[in-house]
């Protein structure tokens, strides 16, 4: 699987997870290069707290487009150490 946003691989992994439609990366499938921490965060009743990336190519950025959970709760543990994409990131087989 491949995460592609403004012609550009972002990601690219045979090992994602998906979660609620939502395909989860391992950390270290993805190109660092263009990612920026975000100060931005989410609550999922289930999940726990959600951090983000804003992702930048080329001058473009897609503010908020990566999320990743650093502890999520014990019923989401599959999704530890790994990232999610949205906001146009398309996700390509």
């Amino acid at each position: 699987m491949k995460a592609v946003w403004n012609g550009v691989v972002l990601a690219e992994s045979n090992e994602t997870v998906v979660v609620e439609g939502n395909y989860y990366f391992p950390e270290n499938s993805i190109n660092k290069e263009y990612f920026q921490e975000s100060d931005r965060n989410t609550v999922c009743s289930w999940k726990g707290t959600a951090s983000y990336y804003s992702i930048v190519v080329d001058g473009k950025e897609n503010t908020n487009a990566a999320w990743y959970y650093a502890k999520p709760s014990d019923s989401a543990n599959e999704i530890k150490g790994r990232v999610a994409f949205w906001k146009g990131v398309e996700i390509q087989n």
